[in-house]
């Protein structure tokens, strides 16, 4: 039955009988922290919020250390397009994790994940990302990131951490 041929009383016992009703309760109740509703007038407007956005920290140079698990980025993927296909998902998550589209990958991590052959890439690996300033004046980012391979033991209980500039 189509919902405009439905009284109020009705579709609400349309959607509390249906599986559409959890979800539905759920988007408007989000809905209702961006738009106010007027019911007398039906008019919908954009809701006022007192918060300040804060300045963006995706401009400030920093270091981070980080666990990139590298077998369950690589599951399903064919064994000659393994090696490659972790360089490519290292500079994905460097991206996503840094913010900067420009990504360069030391030659030592790239050892690293060749060592085993194409199609024994090692299932973790332990990097360095460090967000830092293009000294190319001709360049369209005015920040990199520079991953490099950072030898480890194990990888146990081992978290991302922050590195300070003395240690660099």
């Amino acid at each position: 039955m189509p919902l405009g041929l439905l009284k109020p009383p009705e579709v609400s016992l349309y959607f509390t009988q249906s599986s559409l009703a959890a979800p539905l309760v759920r988007f408007c109740k989000r809905a209702l922290k961006f738009f106010s509703v007027d019911p007398f007038v039906g008019k919908v407007t954009m809701a006022k919020t007192n918060e300040k956005k804060g300045k963006s920290a995706i401009n400030e140079v920093v270091t981070r250390e980080y666990t990139v698990n590298l077998h369950k980025r690589l599951h399903g993927v064919g064994f000659k397009k393994r090696a490659p296909r972790a360089i490519k998902e290292i500079r994905k998550f460097a991206e996503k994790q840094m913010g900067t589209p420009d990504v360069r990958i030391d030659t030592r991590l790239n050892k690293q994940l060749w060592s085993k052959g194409i199609r024994n890439v090692p299932f973790r690996v332990r990097v360095r990302l460090s967000r830092r300033r293009n000294d190319d004046e001709d360049s369209a980012n005015k920040l990199y990131t520079l991953v490099t391979y950072i030898p480890v033991v194990s990888f146990k209980s081992l978290q991302t951490e922050n590195v300070d500039a003395s240690q660099e």
